[in-house]
């Protein structure tokens, strides 16, 4: 079948919208074909750094004629109905069929070319794209990224033609700008139109321009027993920046490797896209980096090296003099100047934030088996760095420079540490701190962030998060189970946070009590996702939830317990007899009050089944509550498989709703009974199965 060809050519595309806007043309391109009624076999679609391209395979010629019929109004229905309906078909009531009392609308179309379809829906897409910024150049109306300058739209080998805003589509486009030959040529199909611009020095698919950074790269800095440090972000970056990508290994003044190695990767990274390089057989970066051109020197690339050096050490010099300047500073003057800097307009200044968190800090290191003095100061040292000039040229350092100037100016290890660490983790694939002063930090850092925002009312709604609040309340889990540390989400930790808002005189929007109930059903939902990630099931998470228990340690403890129960055929079983028991009990509860009491063995008649089960449920429950006192789930779930065999033979040869009132009030306790006993360990009324 055939094949469709478009490339939109133009200036120079950002490389951070590349990504984005191939996305968005295959959706647009999709989303009209198959509006259309057309199908296709294959559609890719590549970015780079002037030219938009996708590529069909297995389009048809035309849509397939359609015959479809619509539901109407009834016929008893006002007339206002019907002529809306008429309106929408574009039918008259005479060409309706009527059908039990419904009118219908058989509507026949005739599949339109494929040509048609595909240029109206190229000038649609050109006209109406979703570009984060656009520009309009010379006496025209359109609106695109940069100028466009050519469009290709080929069809089976054939020009599409249309036009948009004076720009003609047709079968040629252009090579490198420097590197290619300087004459634009034609093209027949995807695979000649490929072959053409790698010939004319053009790499159109990204994965193959990352390919040949990385692999030059690798061996530029092999030659001189070097080694690339690896940044799949920057990679991302430099591989829209260029259409036939060079890596050149440059030498920089080993000097400003007494700078902090973030430092001076941050400096190559956001200011000229170069790599950092390291000396496998030294600690540090070594005195190089590592810079991708769009061209082929033919000096080997010496005169680019050194000409980027030279800009580099420019960047580098200013980077020192932040350095240099900072340290004659220090922390109590950027703290004095947090004083000045709102935070939020609800929530105070960041110097009214750090007291928060100093006085949360202190609560929370007991609990973690911190130096409760080290916490505290650690945490009124943490944001002093956000007024200081490294911090304020590089925002992504905040907490790493602090901790530098914080070692530098001779405070405690562990303290330098917590300010470097405090804001992990900061995402999924964030590392999590484990030494005991970062982890109260870290923790009372996140925990006044949510419980402030909570308090005014500005909670995550869909998919708006504007203060990460779902990234705090993840980082506050992953510290918590990481570091074992019993904090309960409504306990001393919370009612500190609690306090220390209210000393800051914060007015709060919600009430204690709904404060409390939010955040604890945001923390469930948020360990809930952690855990599904992971694997456990989000009705197993809400099954230990529903017992009210706000440690999260033992929460998940639980969890995994009742998970690996489950999986077992005892599990499996004992669940559809709890399910069984609770539907009983349930279709009781709708007649009146359940009868209340102990249960009796010995009754006259009573089947053995009856007995042994009365006896396992108590047995079990003795076995159950030693159990959890002792946190040992994996015992309380083995006791639990102890229940059976006497639920499964109680419901095989006993009938529960005997016509003997006393016998049928004492079954009915004993599934209260197997319900309670089970319900300590978790609400298996919540577990699908």
């Amino acid at each position: 079948m055939p094949q469709l060809l478009l490339e939109i050519f133009s200036e120079e595309i950002p490389a951070r919208m590349q990504q984005g806007a191939a996305r968005d043309l295959e959706r647009m391109v999709s989303e009209r074909l198959k509006a259309a009624g057309l199908t296709w076999e294959a559609l890719n679609v590549f970015a780079g750094p002037r030219r938009l391209t996708l590529v069909i395979d297995g389009l048809p010629v035309a849509a397939e004629d359609r015959n479809e019929e619509v539901k109407g109004p009834k016929t008893s229905a006002p007339a206002q109905a019907l002529e809306g309906f008429l309106r929408k078909t574009g039918l008259t009531q005479e060409q309706l069929v009527e059908r039990d009392g419904v009118w219908f609308a058989e509507i026949s179309s005739q599949g339109r070319q494929t040509t048609e379809v595909f240029a109206e829906a190229v000038d649609q897409i050109v006209r109406s794209f979703p570009w984060p910024k656009s520009m309009r150049w010379g006496t025209g109306s359109l609106r695109w990224v940069r100028p466009i300058k050519r469009i290709i739209a080929l069809f089976d080998g054939a020009v599409v033609p249309f036009e948009i805003d004076g720009i003609q589509s047709g079968d040629v486009t252009e090579g490198h700008r420097f590197l290619g030959s300087g004459k634009p040529f034609a093209v027949k199909d995807f695979a000649d139109y490929r072959a053409k611009l790698e010939r004319d020095f053009v790499l159109l698919d990204v994965a193959d321009r990352k390919l040949r950074i990385l692999e030059a790269a690798k061996a530029a800095c092999a030659a001189r027993g070097l080694v690339l440090v690896d940044d799949d972000g920057l990679l991302d970056e430099v591989a829209g920046l260029a259409e036939w990508p060079t890596p050149i290994l440059g030498d920089m003044d080993p000097q400003f490797l007494s700078l902090p190695p973030e430092v001076v990767r941050l400096s190559m990274k956001v200011h000229q896209k170069y790599f950092a390089v390291r000396d496998p057989a030294k600690d540090g970066l070594a005195p190089n980096f590592l810079v991708v051109a769009n061209v082929e020197a033919t000096d080997g690339g010496k005169a680019l090296a050194a000409g980027n050096s030279r800009v580099l050490s420019a960047r580098l010099n200013d980077a020192r003099f932040f350095w240099d300047e900072d340290q004659k500073v220090g922390f109590d003057a950027w703290n004095d100047k947090l004083k000045g800097v709102t935070f939020h307009a609800k929530l105070g200044t960041l110097a009214e934030r750090v007291d928060r968190i100093a006085a949360l800090a202190r609560e929370i290191a007991p609990l973690v088996g911190a130096d409760a003095d080290q916490a505290e100061q650690a945490a009124r040292l943490s944001k002093a760095d956000l007024a200081s000039g490294m911090v304020s040229e590089f925002p992504e350092l905040q907490g790493i420079m602090g901790g530098y100037y914080a070692r530098l100016a001779g405070y405690p290890v562990a303290v330098a540490d917590a300010v470097r660490d405090h804001y992990k983790p900061q995402g999924p694939g964030d590392s999590v701190p484990t030494a005991p002063v970062t982890v109260a930090v870290a923790i009372a850092e996140k925990l006044d962030t949510l419980v402030g925002f909570f308090a005014i009312d500005e909670k995550p709604t869909g998919s708006r998060d504007p203060y990460a609040l779902r990234r705090a309340a993840l980082g506050v889990i992953r510290l918590v189970l990481e570091s074992g540390a019993r904090i309960g989400l409504r306990g001393d930790a919370f009612s500190a946070a609690m306090a220390a808002l209210e000393k800051d005189n914060v007015q709060r929007a919600v009430d204690k009590l709904s404060l409390e109930t939010e955040l604890s059903a945001f923390f469930a939902d948020r360990l809930t996702v952690l855990l599904r990630d992971q694997g456990q099931r989000h009705d197993l998470v809400a099954a230990v939830f529903a017992l009210g228990d706000d440690d999260l340690v033992r929460i998940v403890r639980r969890v995994e317990a009742l998970a690996a129960f489950l999986a077992t055929d005892d599990g499996a079983n004992l669940l559809a007899g709890y399910k069984r028991a609770s539907n009983i009990l349930k279709a009781e509860e709708k007649k009146g009050p359940l009868p209340e009491g102990a249960v009796a063995t010995g009754l006259p008649n009573q089947p053995a089944e009856e007995t042994a089960l009365a006896f396992a449920a108590a047995a079990t429950a003795t076995a159950v509550d030693a159990a959890l006192e002792t946190e040992d789930f994996a015992a309380a779930m083995t006791a639990l498989a102890r229940l059976r065999g006497p639920v499964d033979a109680f419901f095989t040869g006993v009938m529960v709703n005997s016509e003997v009132a006393e016998e049928r009030e004492n079954r009915l306790k004993l599934l209260g009974q197997v319900r309670g006993v089970m319900g300590r360990v978790a609400d298996f009324g919540q577990i699908a199965g």
